[in-house]
């Protein structure tokens, strides 16, 4: 972590999901932990994100020497909460060429006709690769609650899947973060109003956002579902404030630096004289 003095509290232990945690009670415009504001926030995540880099370095380091250990950020929310500035401002400081980002969409016909795990396999990490998922399989329990896209027990299944599949993950030495970014409606609408008041930024509109607005109440009931029936010591749930882009992005850093530091990982050894190879190079 960067600068002790910008935070009151460790991060981690503030947004982790805990027994009893309720979403309805969470603030979405609070900064748990960040005495700072958003010019202290952004100064943080700039000079931290040399620290991100370095620490994701020596794991692709360790992971080209046969170190089987990964890290995942699995990152779901609303429409509008802030994925895309996390990916690139968090995400985008560290050599992509250690970094995997798979985006999960709408499933296509050959996705549809497999279990719903199957595409989300192929795009886990590799040793030494920090995974992002942009979106999810918990697209599978989240929008399939909400629209009735699958039956009841059906949705138990995927539950009971998820977490098998996450328990496998971290057995295998992949650490597990999941950020929920924890965005208000009314901050919503205005991030979507914006959207429609810029012509550079339509792209980003889709009409269905708002149908999806439409049924916010029970995309909260399916999100709390989803934090009683899938946190775990092995993968655990962070709800992260994202009213505030500044605060999400700089959380989501220091939970990926934490991941990543109790790694306790050290640069690999040469198999070489370093001396000899010094004094062959000098005599080239």
């Amino acid at each position: 972590m960067g600068d002790k003095s910008d935070w009151t509290d460790d991060p981690y232990e503030l947004l982790r999901v805990k027994p009893g945690f309720t979403l309805a009670d969470q603030p979405t415009d609070a900064t748990p932990g960040f005495r700072g504001d958003k010019a202290d926030g952004e100064k943080v995540l700039a000079e931290d994100a040399g620290v991100l880099a370095g620490l994701q370095e020596l794991l692709f380091a360790c992971g080209r020497e046969g170190e089987p250990r990964s890290v995942l950020l699995v990152l779901q929310a609303m429409d509008t909460a802030g994925k895309g500035g996390i990916v690139s401002h968090v995400i985008g400081s560290m050599n992509p060429g250690g970094v995997h980002y798979a985006g999960f969409g709408k499933p296509t016909p050959e996705e549809l006709a497999h279990d719903f795990l199957w595409r989300v396999w192929k795009e886990v990490p590799a040793a030494g690769q920090v995974g992002v998922f942009d979106r999810s399989h918990y697209e599978d329990v989240l929008i399939g609650r909400v629209r009735e896209l699958a039956p009841p027990e059906e949705l138990e299944r995927r539950y009971g899947a998820i977490n098998a599949f996450e328990k496998e993950l971290a057995q295998s030495g992949t650490t597990v973060i999941k950020v929920m970014l924890h965005l208000s409606k009314d901050e919503q609408k205005k991030r979507l109003t914006s959207r429609l008041e810029r012509p550079d930024k339509y792209w980003k509109f889709n009409p269905a956002d708002v149908d999806e607005r439409l049924l916010w109440d029970d995309y909260q009931e399916a999100y709390q579902v989803v934090f009683n029936r899938t946190t775990s010591a092995y993968a655990p749930w962070f709800v992260v404030p994202a009213d505030h882009k500044w605060y999400a992005r700089v959380a989501v850093q220091q939970l990926l630096i934490r991941a990543l530091s109790d790694l306790d990982l050290e640069w690999p050894k040469p198999d070489y004289d370093v001396q000899e190879q010094l004094r062959r190079l000098a005599e080239s």
